[in-house]
């Protein structure tokens, strides 16, 4: 008998699952991966906006490095800037980017005008060290997970290939941000998930768990961002999309953005737990469904609260800033948490934990439940030989 393609590539252990159970998984990954195609062709974003210029067609972005610094009597300052092909400019200094910050030899962007001398500091050129990081990761994650690693990296180049190429223009090209949002997230999983992992029964767990984490993301952001009158035109990024793409649901993009942030950390929990659950029926073959589950949750439990506490001072470390000029003004610290930017990474934030909190017992339970009792060697040989 041929090996079904979801127990031969288990990647730990045995899959427990009877062959009929085996067969509806692939089914309703079936069902899920043509329903997500259709979703991918029904939105596609043929009629996306096109991109538009950003300067002027006299004016022209040039790099090159710093070689003077030029301190000013009583004003900025300025730098010369050796350009690339050879000649030499004088920038002043950015209030953004202070004389006292910069170093000669420091690559920088400067923009030119035809006609006009000198030129105008732009930004820091960043893309040596940028590439050099990135270098960094990939070496590592190579290192150290081998060609799981590589697989890895390969779902997450489709997953921001998709957010680039898909989700990002149909958000433009006024597509119902519900919909790219769930998409997205299936198109990612799938890729994240089977990629990095194989396809077993055990990771079509985690994508199950995963995508009804998902579903509890979109019901509760949908929810919860009328609910508590979240108003996105309040900040600053978020007010400028009403201009560039007239009619555009300001608060189906935050919703959207609240279901793909939730992707990341679903996906790591589940597969965690989903993990647990074929490590410990490998361990102990013959333990029951409810032991099983019962000692996975003591894992999941913990994963919860490191991954609430992850998702909290994610926030926390972005938006620092923030946070530190509004405790300096004379608030109480749960009316700070009322204002509209602040209120939105924390519905953000309690969205997504909830969803976490939920995902991992539904994922562990259907889990433990594929994950059947195994009969061992010796007892199958004792009724034989009886």
């Amino acid at each position: 008998m041929e090996p079904d393609p979801m127990t031969a590539h288990s990647h730990g252990g045995p899959s427990g699952a009877s062959p009929a159970v085996t067969r509806v998984l692939a089914v309703v990954m079936a069902i899920l991966a043509i329903a997500t195609v259709v979703g991918v062709a029904w939105l596609w974003p043929w009629d996306a906006p096109p991109r538009q210029p950003w300067i002027d067609d006299n004016a022209a972005l040039v790099t090159g490095t710093i070689a003077e610094l030029v301190p000013g009597d009583g004003q900025a300052g300025h730098m010369v800037v050796r350009l690339d092909d050879g000649t030499t400019l004088d920038v002043p200094a950015d209030p953004s980017a202070p004389l006292a910050e910069a170093r000669v030899g420091q690559r920088v962007q400067v923009m030119v005008v035809d006609g006009q001398a000198g030129g105008t500091f732009f930004d820091y050129e960043r893309g040596g060290p940028l590439l050099f990081l990135a270098v960094l990761f990939v070496a590592a994650v190579v290192a150290v997970a081998g060609w799981k690693g590589v697989a890895a990296l390969a779902g997450l180049a489709v997953a921001l290939s998709m957010v680039w190429l898909f989700t990002l223009p149909s958000l433009a090209a006024g597509r119902d941000p519900l919909l790219v949002a769930l998409v997205t997230s299936s198109v990612v999983m799938f890729a994240v998930v089977y990629l990095a992992h194989g396809v077993s029964v055990k990771t079509t767990t985690a994508l199950l768990g995963t995508f009804a984490g998902i579903a509890v993301v979109a019901a509760l952001a949908w929810w919860a961002i009328p609910a508590t009158s979240l108003t996105p035109r309040q900040d600053e990024v978020m007010g400028q999309l009403p201009y560039q793409f007239p009619g555009i649901d300001v608060r189906g993009i935050l919703l959207c953005g609240m279901v793909l942030a939730g992707v990341g950390v679903l996906n790591d929990v589940t597969i965690t737990q989903a993990s647990a659950v074929w490590e410990l029926r490998r361990a102990v073959p013959g333990a029951s469904r409810s032991t099983v589950f019962g000692q996975a949750m003591r894992i999941g439990r913990d994963h919860i609260a490191s991954t609430v506490y992850t998702i909290a001072f994610a926030y926390v470390g972005t938006a620092l800033a923030l946070l530190l000029l509004a405790s300096r003004l004379d608030f109480t610290i749960l009316e700070l948490f009322t204002f509209n930017t602040i209120a939105q990474e924390v519905v953000a934030t309690l969205v997504a934990s909830i969803s976490l909190v939920v995902t991992i017992p539904v994922t562990t339970a259907l889990a433990a439940w594929l994950a059947a009792p195994q009969r061992t060697a010796v007892s199958g040989a004792g009724r034989q030989a009886g």
